[in-house]
């Protein structure tokens, strides 16, 4: 089958790295009350201070970056990435007390909720 074209390239290095590869995201879980919507990011491994976390036009951005080196006896490995997740936040979220701990490799973002707005108002009828 030599000079054929193949459809799909050469996928054999798809194996020799870890997948995905450019801009991985970032797994979450979260919950929503009635007073506040918590995301719970896994982060192992990460110094908080390489983790960055936003709120803007309802939408709520995490980016960590990973620097990790290890040397041995006639060793050195080296990995380095950039974790990204965006998630829109509920309609009602207060974005100026949004707070965020990171504990035992985990980023838990809490996100108060404000009182939900009156959906629609109800219009007077007079008599005409």
């Amino acid at each position: 089958m030599a000079g054929l074209p193949r459809l799909f390239g050469d996928v054999s290095d798809w194996f020799e790295g870890e997948f995905p590869r450019p801009g991985q995201l970032i797994r979450v879980e979260d919950r929503i009350t009635d007073k506040e919507y918590v995301l719970r990011a896994e982060l192992p491994g990460l110094d908080p201070k390489d983790v960055q976390v936003s709120a803007s036009s309802g939408a709520l951005t995490i980016h960590a970056e990973r620097r990790e080196e290890t040397t041995g006896v006639n060793r050195s490995e080296f990995r380095y990435g950039m974790l990204h997740r965006s998630v829109r936040l509920p309609a009602n979220a207060d974005e100026e007390h949004i707070s965020a701990t990171y504990r035992n490799g985990i980023l838990e973002v809490t996100v108060p909720l404000t009182a939900p707005e009156p959906v629609g108002r109800q219009i007077p009828v007079t008599k005409g």
